[in-house]
């Protein structure tokens, strides 16, 4: 490491020489989240160094930053699966078309966004070029999984035998594809990962908790991890699975206003048991079709963590799924108080680590303080420690909180549990901040044209009766593009009108528009 003195009038040359050479995501502020939302999102992701496109149309690469806050999801949830009976396991990825034929309001659901494999051999033609060669045609065209049930089911046939082999608790972490027109990182992509679980029971009502069991696992799973506070209930019929004859979903409000469907937890009754001839010898030496269940969560979350918290300095993580909870940048303006003030860092990071608490030490003598600062904000580190020859001789440190960007000076004896109250203090306040955005901005009304009003002035969840038909639905979607979210799982009974058609209603339904 070696230092030089400049003369002014060559460091501002030098500066401005640097400037072209500055990575692309800390060139320039973010745009306002107020002035174009879906630019704001697009820059996060791309600036904080989480995804960008590929060169397959539709589809992203998650980079390792990304992909690190993904792995932390990915392990909180495996845990939760776990605790509650569920083991992993993995089905192919392609899936004869014929299986698809045996469910046929699965089809009908997945018709539209499936890809299909018609050729297993590519040759060079005459000229050179790379060709299908169409001597090579398979003799059953194969599917890319947009999910696994029909893949699934057809294997459980021979699984299942005997009430002794059920419950069968499955999940698998898996990548799907779903051909999308229009597409956004994380949001909506060709390809995605995800998990999905499948179980088979031996009775009905052991499906349905198994259904309702899930459905607030990721409930748990949003509110005390990802910080989002989210709404319980079914999805009208319209808006069901292909296959189910029940969904259950969370649903979370986002920052301008638009709901976000987070998870879904179905029950599908006996119609793939029927479809795959999945069948089971009772205690009664009697044969009978199982019951079964799907669930899943996949990347959406990573857009919903972006959209729920983060600001105009980029994004704004919840300690308990960052990658980096606390970063620490030394100042100085000579090798020996660099290593004066690495001495100190070292025993804080052995101390962090020793209680799990996740630390970057960024020591890159190629960027000045403030750099590091913008970039850490950028990244949404929830914790940043900044030390100068001052804070060492004084036994203190700077500490700045990501959520409300305040800064204390902290005492070198205190610092740790300093650090530890603070990650729980910036959990809860992320929450508890989602939380009142989400008060705020429901909406309760019984009047048509202030429904409107509301949704072109000031979207967000709106509380309104619904008379239960699909032709009312489908009308106030087409006038607002605003959708049943869901049907709360135990509303509150009052008689009332619908919005629209003015006829009976019992109680509110939730709308919002949505992504």
């Amino acid at each position: 490491m070696f230092f030089y003195k400049f003369e002014p009038k060559f460091l501002i040359e030098l500066v401005k020489f640097n400037a072209k050479f500055i990575p692309n995501n800390m060139s320039k502020g973010l745009t306002k989240k107020e002035d174009n939302y879906s630019q704001w999102y697009n820059e996060i992701v791309m600036k904080a160094d989480l995804a960008e496109n590929s060169a397959v149309r539709g589809c992203m690469v998650i980079k390792p930053y990304g992909y690190s806050i993904w792995e932390k999801m990915q392990s909180v949830l495996d845990t939760m699966f776990k605790e509650t009976g569920h083991v992993n396991a993995y089905f192919p990825i392609f899936i004869p078309k014929s299986f698809f034929s045996k469910e046929a309001s699965h089809v009908e659901g997945f018709a539209k966004e499936c890809a299909v494999v018609t050729h297993y051999r590519l040759k060079n033609d005459e000229s050179g070029e790379v060709v299908v060669d169409e001597t090579a045609k398979l003799e059953e065209e194969l599917i890319v999984r947009p999910t696994s049930e029909t893949i699934i089911w057809n294997t459980y046939k021979n699984w299942i035998k005997s009430y002794r082999d059920l419950p069968l608790l499955i999940n698998q972490w898996a990548n799907v594809v779903r051909w999308e027109m229009r597409t956004r990182l994380f949001l909506r992509t060709t390809e995605f990962l995800w998990q999905e679980g499948h179980t088979a029971h031996a009775t009905k009502e052991e499906a349905l908790v198994e259904t309702k069991q899930m459905i607030e696992v990721y409930a748990k799973f949003a509110e005390e991890y990802l910080g989002m506070p989210v709404h319980i209930g079914t999805k009208t019929e319209k808006e069901r699975f292909a296959g189910a004859e029940e969904t259950y979903c969370i649903e979370g409000l986002m920052q301008d206003g638009k709901a976000l469907q987070a998870g879904t937890s179905h029950f599908l009754a006996q119609n793939f048991a029927k479809a795959f001839d999945v069948k089971f010898l009772n205690k009664d030496n009697k044969e009978e079709y199982v019951w079964a269940t799907s669930w899943g969560v996949s990347t959406r979350l990573m857009g919903a963590l972006i959209m729920a918290h983060s600001d105009n300095k980029g994004l704004v993580l919840p300690p308990k799924l960052a990658p980096i909870q606390v970063v620490i940048v030394p100042i100085y303006k000579s090798e020996e108080e660099f290593d004066m003030i690495s001495e100190r860092v070292e025993v804080l990071m052995k101390e962090l680590r020793s209680q799990n608490i996740s630390v970057k030490y960024d020591n890159r003598d190629s960027q000045r303080p403030g750099f590091k600062f913008a970039e850490w904000e950028l990244k949404g580190v929830p914790i940043r420690l900044a030390i100068g020859p001052k804070d060492y001789a004084n036994n203190t440190w700077e500490v700045a909180r990501r959520d409300n960007l305040e800064k204390k000076i902290i005492e070198d004896d205190n610092i740790l549990k300093h650090i530890k109250e603070l990650l729980v203090e910036i959990q809860d306040n992320i929450y508890q901040k989602a939380v009142n955005f989400r008060s705020e901005n429901t909406y309760k009304t019984d009047n048509w044209e202030e429904f409107k009003h509301i949704l072109e002035t000031k979207p967000g969840f709106i509380e309104a009766h619904w008379d239960g038909t699909s032709e009312t639905e489908e009308s106030i979607k087409n006038e607002t593009k605003a959708t049943i979210r869901l049907i709360p799982v135990n509303p509150i009974l009052e008689d009332g009108k619908c919005i629209y058609s003015g006829k009976p209603s019992k109680f509110r339904v939730l709308f919002a528009k949505s992504y």
